[in-house]
């Protein structure tokens, strides 16, 4: 059976605080990295309309494609928990991303936009399937995704909340859109200014 990855995400007021709560519930940095992710859209589909995505990642040293299909009632509920499959295909190096986002234009692929992140990774010595994420996010700011990957999503999206309680992220508030969005609605806005 195919992994599901499971997540939500909330916007952060205070870095500090979390990265305190994450240490005393035994969370520990697991890396950190750079992200710069190249978000695409069909011609014919708007992919802002469909919650699709279709991007190219580079991280050092490191270079995929992912597409995660339309959102739907069963993928996205009522309490923004986010449950897709993901197809992702490597590519043989960093170097590689350039050709990938070639290769999408050449196609027709309709460029969207681009997102840069800081990440900081957590993982739990005794919940692999668990994983904490804080971004910093160029021009939108701070979020924290708890990520659980599981067979069942429903018994994933009950451990996200139990961890999202564990952390204190549960008094957070809930972020709907990907970063994708939030950083087009942010470019809107510095452009309308």
């Amino acid at each position: 059976m195919n992994l599901i990855e499971v997540e939500r995400k909330r916007a952060l007021d205070d870095v500090t605080q979390l990265k305190a709560r994450l240490a005393a519930a035994d969370y520990r940095p697991a890396g950190s990295s750079v992200e710069v992710d190249t978000y695409y859209s069909r011609p014919d589909v708007d992919f802002l309309a469909t919650v699709e995505c279709l991007r190219v990642r580079r991280r050092d040293g490191f270079a995929e494609v992912t597409y995660k299909p339309a959102s739907t009632s069963a993928t996205h509920s009522a309490t923004d928990v986010i449950a897709k499959p993901e197809t992702n295909v490597l590519l043989a190096g960093p170097e590689q991303a350039g050709a990938a986002s070639m290769l999408l234009d050449v196609l027709g692929m309709v460029r969207l936009c681009r997102v840069e992140k800081a990440r900081e990774t957590f993982r739990h010595p005794e919940r692999d399937e668990v994983t904490v994420v804080v971004d910093h996010v160029v021009g939108v700011g701070a979020f924290a995704e708890t990520e659980v990957m599981a067979t069942d999503a429903a018994a994933a999206a009950s451990l996200l909340g139990q961890v999202e309680q564990q952390l204190g992220l549960d008094s957070c508030p809930v972020v709907r859109l990907p970063y994708r969005d939030l950083v087009l609605h942010h470019d809107t806005a510095q452009a309308g200014a």
